[in-house]
C-alpha cells in the first residue's frame, strides 16, 4: 500500500496524486509539488489515504512543502503578471495580423514558463509572435491551440438551464457525447436544442444515458411490430420514461396507447441515424 494525496492545479481540473511523506495534509490546503511542467502550487482535494501500489501508473513524486506566506505572495505576483501578459499578447496578435483569439494566460509557479491558450479556425503560424513574447518576458513561451469546449471551460458562463457550465463547475474531464445518445433519448435533433454555448453537444446528455440504455432494453422501439389485446400493430411513438406506446393497429385506422408491459414484441426495431442526419450533425461531436 502507498499513502497519497490528490491535488488539483485548477478549480475544476484533473486530480493528480503525490506522496505526502510524513505530513498529514487536509483538504483545502495548498502544497508545492514538482510536476512535468516544473514546480507548481496546487490545492489538496483528497486528504491522506492509502491505495494499492498496483493501481498507481508510476512512482509518485513527493510534496515539497505546504505553501507558505511567501508562496502565496508569489502566486499573487504571477496573477498580476498573467493579466499584463494577456494585454501585451493581444496587442502583438493584432500587430502580426494573426487570425487567433487569446483565451487565457498562465504563468507556472516557478516562472519558468508562460503559457498562452488560444482558439483559431485554422492552423496559425505564430513563430514570430513567440519570438516577440520571449523578448518581452525573458522566459520560455508556449502557445497552445485549444478547442471550443476547453474555451468554454476556461471562460465559464451560464447554460440554457440557467446554471453555470458543468465543465467549468465540476467536470474534471470531458466525457464523450454522441449524436446517438440524443437519438436514443428521443430528443429533437435540432442543433440549437442539443448543443451548448460552445456549439458542441451538451455534456449533460451523458448523465442519463445509462438509464435510457436500460429502458431501451425493455421497451419496444418505434417501428417495432407488437401484439396487443386489440390485435397486432406497429409502434409509432415511444415514451421511454412512462413506458407508454402509441401503436397503430393492422387493418384499422386506429392508434391506441398501451403500456409496454401489456404488449408482446414480435419483431423489434433498431434506432438508426441516417446518413443525412449524421452529416448535418457530425460537427457537434467534435
Amino acid at each position: 500500500m502507498a499513502e497519497i494525496i490528490g491535488v488539483r492545479f485548477k478549480s475544476v481540473g484533473k486530480i493528480y496524486y503525490f506522496t505526502p511523506g510524513d505530513r498529514q495534509i487536509g483538504i483545502g490546503e495548498s502544497v508545492i509539488v514538482e510536476t512535468a511542467r516544473g514546480v507548481e502550487c496546487g490545492t489538496v482535494v483528497l486528504a491522506n489515504r492509502e491505495v494499492d501500489d498496483q493501481s498507481l501508473a508510476a512512482p509518485l513524486k513527493p510534496v515539497i512543502r505546504v505553501a507558505t506566506a511567501e508562496d502565496f505572495r508569489r502566486i499573487a505576483e504571477n496573477e498580476k503578471k498573467e493579466k499584463e501578459a494577456f494585454a501585451i499578447c493581444e496587442e502583438k496578435i493584432e500587430r502580426h495580423k494573426l487570425s487567433m483569439k487569446l483565451v487565457e494566460v498562465e504563468c507556472t509557479f516557478d516562472n519558468n514558463k508562460i503559457l498562452f491558450y488560444f482558439t483559431a479556425e485554422n492552423r496559425v503560424d505564430f513563430r514570430e509572435l513567440v519570438k516577440d513574447l520571449a523578448s518581452v518576458f525573458r522566459t520560455r513561451i508556449e502557445l497552445r491551440q485549444i478547442g471550443v469546449r476547453d474555451e468554454a471551460k476556461m471562460l465559464g458562463g451560464l447554460g440554457i438551464c440557467g446554471q453555470p457550465f458543468c465543465c467549468a463547475r465540476f467536470l474534471g474531464e470531458f466525457q464523450p457525447v454522441s449524436i446517438k445518445m440524443a437519438k436514443e433519448q428521443g430528443l429533437s435533433l435540432n442543433p440549437t436544442k442539443i448543443s451548448g454555448t460552445c456549439g458542441r453537444l451538451m455534456c449533460c446528455l451523458k448523465y442519463e444515458q445509462e438509464s435510457y440504455e436500460d429502458l431501451l432494453r425493455t421497451t419496444p422501439k418505434a417501428g417495432a411490430i407488437v401484439s396487443t389485446a386489440e390485435g397486432k400493430g406497429v409502434v409509432e411513438e415511444v415514451n421511454l420514461l412512462t413506458g407508454k406506446l402509441k401503436v397503430k393497429l393492422d387493418g384499422k385506422d386506429l392508434v391506441t396507447v398501451v403500456s409496454k408491459d401489456d404488449v408482446k414484441v414480435l419483431k423489434d426495431a433498431v434506432i438508426r441515424l441516417d446518413k443525412h442526419e449524421m452529416k448535418a450533425l457530425k460537427q457537434l461531436e467534435d
